[in-house]
């Protein structure tokens, strides 16, 4: 893609579910897409969940099919790994994009995905698909499904001790790679950005980072997951597997001092989710859920809440107001009960922090001579709720997904199609006034 300008039809930013979904409606209808995912593999933050709510359906069984379409479709390019750094609209239908490739240090042509690089790598970090709860080597595919399924040596780690390329069977490791800037045009952007965790060290009272046993809704979902790191549920702190576990709701949402008072609308569904497939997994395990309220109010939500509470779930509407570690490891929880009107202590070997989720204001930079605009706590702000939901302030420019907002995957695949459909319909348009 050097030289001059390649030319599509509609630019995807974001590989998640949404963005995948926007891409292969499009290409089916014969356009031409350029999609671009800043992580080295396409699939977003569904394919590290373990099952869906309220079927719990297998949540790497429904995104890997999309996946391979995605990257297999005529008409769809792919950039994994890239970002995009500007966009500058130059009329109606025509935007001028600059696209910044990264190294991967890996010859994604040659690469055979054997993970040969990954054995000898002698590094070991955190492993941010596993949300650092194992590690991952300096070199090394992001995980065993990945597409596209190459290698990526993160150089910020890489000691350059050569094991890497003397052991890579197809000589595919390529330390002369350096950065590349492509520059593309097309006629109309999709923005599949997604979103942030709220970053649940911000609540100092609650431990997480300072007590191993306190974890993430997202760790406890990839402890949960079929590539699970451990291949057990176990708690960080020592291995033992956790027999009386404490969900903590609302972490982050309606919340604000930390100027977050809107509801992220997934949080209970997930936690309640989790508690079941705990269930499965630890059938002796005792779990409470620490609520304000449970929002329960999507098809089927309902009834999935009763079935928790049918099989043992307790639910305790309260705020906790503080968590202290004890010497074992367990922690001591501190809440009040609303329903008796007491302040009560309970000691639980396991917490989860069922986070909000937040947007990312950073999309907006990216936009140079107009302004996409944002509503007050950052998501991508529809200037048309009812009749055009995935319009945004710039003409030619749509959104689908949790950009947007929050929302659960079945309505992130919805508002996909529906910003498809409308973008479509704006490239029709455009090529009518063009003739």
């Amino acid at each position: 893609m050097n030289g001059e300008p390649q030319e599509f039809d509609v630019l995807v930013i974001g590989g998640g579910i949404a963005g995948m979904e926007a891409s292969l409606s499009l290409a089916d209808m014969g356009y031409k897409v350029i999609l671009v995912e800043k992580t080295p593999s396409i699939g977003g933050k569904m394919f590290l969940l373990s099952k869906v709510f309220p079927t719990l359906d297998c949540a790497s069984c429904i995104v890997t099919p999309k996946m391979a379409s995605t990257a297999n479709h005529p008409n769809i390019t792919m950039l994994t790994y890239s970002e995009v750094q500007e966009i500058y609209k130059e009329g109606e239908g025509n935007f001028k994009v600059k696209i910044l490739k990264k190294p991967r240090y890996v010859d994604l042509d040659a690469c055979t995905g054997c993970g040969r690089c990954e054995e000898v790598c002698p590094v070991i970090v955190p492993k941010e698909y596993d949300y650092n709860l194992i590690g991952r080597k300096a070199a090394y595919i992001p995980f065993d499904t990945a597409v596209p399924k190459k290698a990526v040596i993160d150089i910020d780690n890489c000691i350059l001790c050569g094991a890497c390329e003397r052991a890579c069977p197809a000589d595919a490791i390529d330390f002369t790679q350096e950065p590349e800037i492509l520059d593309v045009r097309v006629k109309a952007v999709i923005l599949a950005t997604g979103y942030r965790l709220f970053p649940a060290e911000l609540k100092t009272q609650l431990g997480y980072g300072r007590y191993k046993n306190v974890i993430t809704a997202m760790q406890m979902d990839r402890l949960l997951s079929p590539t699970r790191p451990y291949n057990a549920v176990l708690r960080p702190s020592d291995g033992k597997e956790p027999m009386n576990i404490a969900y903590i709701l609302c972490v982050g949402s309606r919340d604000k001092e930390v100027n977050n008072p809107r509801c992220s609308q997934v949080c209970c569904m997930y936690s309640i989710k989790q508690a079941q497939l705990i269930m499965g997994a630890l059938p002796l395990a005792d779990i409470t859920i620490f609520y304000m309220d449970i929002r329960a109010f999507g098809k089927g939500f309902e009834e999935f809440y009763r079935q928790a509470e049918a099989m043992g779930v307790r639910f305790i509407k309260g705020r906790v107001a503080k968590i202290e570690e004890l010497e074992n490891g367990d922690l001591l929880v501190k809440y009040e009960d609303v329903t008796e009107g007491r302040l009560k202590e309970e000691t639980f070997d396991l917490v989860v922090l069922a986070v909000g989720i937040l947007p990312d204001p950073e999309i907006a930079k990216i936009f140079k001579n107009v302004k996409l605009e944002l509503d007050d706590l950052g998501w991508i702000k529809q200037v048309d709720e009812t009749g055009n939901p995935t319009a945004t302030s710039i003409p030619g420019v749509f959104a689908a997904g949790c950009c947007i907002g929050p929302k659960d995957i079945p309505d992130s695949i919805v508002e996909a199609n529906a910003a498809a459909s409308q973008c479509a319909a704006y490239l029709s348009m455009i090529k009518e006034v063009v003739k």
